[in-house]
């Protein structure tokens, strides 16, 4: 039985994705807009896909960004996620298997399926061919089937071939890529350009070449990217071309069916703790700890729900599981009953056993972790966040909030940083100086509507504009720690110097408080 590998080939994939994510509720606004995503360079923002909307104003994949709204000023420019782009494919690629035994991901946008011995099952190859393209489209994406013996035929069919060309025998592939261009043998843009250049524009006219010539000519390109004739016994089954087939990770999980259905919460919990008991067993089997964990109940009348918890750190503790989804199976309608429920634990990593010592001494109160759980079930992902460090000289910028299951690291503060106050105002704001002592200092301000005595005054701390961020003409701040009458203390700088040439008088601004 002859091999058959089907290349499946998203020509669109990554602005396919972002519609599907746009099309959800609540995502996005003004979707109707010529959508390009971009990826920021040292040039700019540069394009990586357009909408068809786009295309047709003009923009194009590799243009800069203020190129393409010098064509289409309404052009939406949305950030490429490549991260998200390279799991989704994963996925594509591990739902393909339902037409063969193993596929890979080949490129950012291209998956290959072995459908050896396989095609039969679903009417014949081009009868395959038209489902997997079928099924994908009605998902949203749009893709180009093609099969072949080998993966660097089957690819270049995919790209450059007949819509869904179907080729069985070795012996055909010859006179089935002769009409191919040379851009199909997937070498790098150097050595397309040199083909092109010394006239070899297509598979058959390369094959024309001696051998020998080809072999002499690339002899220093050791290669498959950069060798044509490495790419070429590929593509012809000449020369074995190694895949790695994808090895779907299973996700934990664990499943009760139930023989009467569930009407009541209590009962409901009773089941949940159950899961999250057995649950955590797989878990500390396999040393690992959940990070998201997802609840799905099945009705008897065949609707669904689920609810999704995010922890801030790795866990498999049942009782802590169990007490987060309590208060998400409020308002859980069961309809008439709840026959069918499973835990799964779709985000896990490493979690090892530490086993405590005998004179280890209890530690009481809630941890950091456990508590940041409860206070992202009970108040919402987006209400709960934890700072992190920033490189930059300015307060105001050296930390940004960034979410709660996202640990900062660790970085070694500047010696004056305990001296800063913890509570910085969002913004500085100006203070009016009353009157100010012949060093600059003002000894009366006004912020607020109050009048402020500075009693004591301890600076300043010198803090130099940021160059290569800032303009030229950006003035640099001089801190002071003061101590009013009542023995409030606060935070506040100078803008600028007397005569530094960049600007007028200085300016005084509040910036923060110390307890």
């Amino acid at each position: 039985m002859s091999r058959t590998i089907v290349s499946l080939w998203f020509p669109t994939f990554a602005i396919d994705r972002w519609n599907r994510i746009a099309a959800r509720p609540g995502e996005t606004e003004n979707t109707s807009r010529p959508v390009v995503l971009v990826t920021e360079t040292a040039h700019g923002p540069v394009i990586d896909a357009v909408s068809p909307e786009a295309g047709e104003a003009g923009a194009r994949a590799g243009m800069r960004l203020a190129d393409a709204r010098m064509l289409a000023p309404q052009l939406l420019a949305v950030p490429s996620d490549h991260e998200g782009n390279q799991r989704g494919l994963e996925k594509l690629a591990a739902a393909a298997q339902r037409w063969g035994p193993w596929s890979m991901v080949d490129g950012g946008d291209a998956v290959l399926l072995d459908a050896s011995g396989s095609a039969h099952l679903f009417g014949g190859e081009a009868a395959m061919l038209a489902g997997i393209e079928a099924r994908f489209a009605s998902q949203g994406y749009h893709c180009r089937a093609a099969s072949a013996p080998n993966g660097g035929a089957a690819w270049a069919l995919s790209h450059y071939g007949m819509h869904r060309a179907v080729v069985n025998l070795e012996a055909d592939l010859p006179a089935v890529l002769a009409p191919l261009p040379v851009a199909s043998l997937r070498l790098n843009a150097d050595t397309g350009l040199l083909l092109v250049r010394l006239g070899l524009k297509t598979i058959g006219e390369l094959m024309a070449v001696p051998r020998d010539s080809l072999a002499r000519r690339f002899r220093n390109r050791r290669s498959a990217e950069a060798n044509p004739l490495t790419r070429l016994d590929q593509m012809l089954g000449r020369a074995h071309e190694p895949l790695v087939p994808l090895v779907e990770r299973l996700s934990f999980a664990a499943e009760r069916r139930l023989a009467e259905p569930v009407l009541h919460l209590d009962l409901l919990k009773r089941v949940v703790g159950d899961l999250a008991i057995d649950l955590a067993r797989r878990l500390e089997n396999d040393k690992q700890g959940a990070r998201r964990l997802v609840l799905r109940l099945w009705r008897v009348d065949g609707d669904h729900t689920s609810r999704t918890l995010e922890l801030a750190s790795p866990s498999r503790n049942p009782g802590h599981i169990m007490r987060l989804f309590e208060e998400r199976l409020e308002g859980i309608d069961a309809g008439f009953g709840i026959d069918q429920a499973r835990l799964i634990a779709t985000w896990a990593e490493p979690l090892g056993c530490v086993q405590d010592t005998l004179d280890t001494p209890d530690k009481p109160g809630t941890s950091l972790p456990v508590l940041v759980d409860r206070l992202v079930t009970r108040l919402g992902r987006d209400r709960v966040t934890r700072l992190r460090p920033c490189k930059s000289h300015w307060p105001e910028l050296s930390q940004q909030a960034a979410p709660p299951d996202r640990v900062p690291p660790l970085v070694q503060c500047d010696p004056g940083f305990s001296q800063r106050p913890l509570k910085l105002l969002a913004r500085p704001e100006p203070i009016a100086v009353i009157y100010a002592t012949p060093e600059g200092l003002p000894r009366r301000f006004r912020w607020r509507g109050g009048l402020y005595v500075i009693a004591k005054a301890e600076g300043p701390e010198r803090i130099a504009p940021e160059w290569w961020r800032q303009r030229a003409n950006a003035r640099l701040r001089d801190y002071y720690r003061i101590e009013d009458e009542t023995g409030r203390r606060y935070w506040i700088y100078r803008y600028g110097l007397i005569e530094d040439g960049r600007g007028g008088p200085p300016d005084w601004y509040m910036h923060g408080f110390f307890a």
